[in-house]
């Protein structure tokens, strides 16, 4: 599959990142997290050569399947999906970042995992701010609890960064805009408690605007820069 004008897309995004920094206020680092997701390895390779390093993958078979690549190694890999706790085992070590923790059960699994394979693997805690109930992640007011149980249980383990979410699948900015301040808001509550984590992982393809100007630190994007998947 031919990525010949993701060069273009690439700039595109980065202008949008600038504009909404400035309306929002903001000047820190945005990292894009490319979603390869339903792509061959042929996107990790050009993700590569636009200089995106940060390849972030729902499935971890899938990802399994890309990382045994020549190019795998050169990736610095996201699990951005659901992760169930029968393949936490195969997260540690192969893994930068686990952006969907969204239980003590699971952080249990994965921080036994971890430190089994003698890492500490670092991840964000996924909150499901809008309350949708098709989508994973532990309710905004348990996340407090969750979050400090993390650190204290399992700190050796598991390097808790931040929050991440998903906005509900809507053209309406406004919605999309409460549920990217709900988390920030959140985030920002839990440094006050003690709980250190400015990593906001929030916005995707049809949101990133919105969710840079309320100040995401990290975006994934698949068919922004991609290109429609096909079946």
């Amino acid at each position: 599959m031919s990525f010949e004008g993701l060069a273009a897309r690439l700039a595109h995004v980065r202008a949008e990142i600038a504009r909404g920094q400035a309306r929002g206020g903001w000047s820190h680092p945005v990292t894009i997290v490319a979603v390869t997701k339903g792509f061959g390895v042929d996107a990790v390779q050009a993700a590569l050569e636009a200089g995106l390093p940060d390849i972030g993958e729902n499935r971890v078979q899938e990802a399994l399947e890309k990382m045994a690549t020549p190019v795998g190694p050169r990736a610095t890999w996201h699990l951005i999906g659901h992760l169930q706790r029968n393949k936490a085992k195969l997260v540690p070590g192969r893994f930068a970042l686990v952006h969907s923790l969204d239980s003590a059960e699971l952080a249990a699994e994965l921080g036994k995992r971890a430190a089994a394979a003698g890492a500490r693997q670092r991840v964000l805690l996924q909150v499901n701010v809008a309350g949708e109930a098709q989508k994973s992640g532990c309710a905004p007011a348990e996340a407090p609890t969750l979050a400090k149980r993390i650190a204290a249980e399992w700190g050796s383990a598991l390097a808790l960064e931040g929050l991440m979410t998903l906005a509900p699948l809507t053209d309406d900015t406004d919605v999309q805009r409460r549920a990217f301040r709900g988390l920030r808001a959140l985030r920002d509550q839990l440094q006050e408690e003690g709980v250190w984590g400015p990593t906001l992982s929030m916005g995707m393809s049809a949101d990133y605007a919105t969710a840079v100007e309320e100040g995401a630190t990290v975006i994934r994007l698949g068919t922004m820069l991609f290109g429609a998947r096909t079946a």
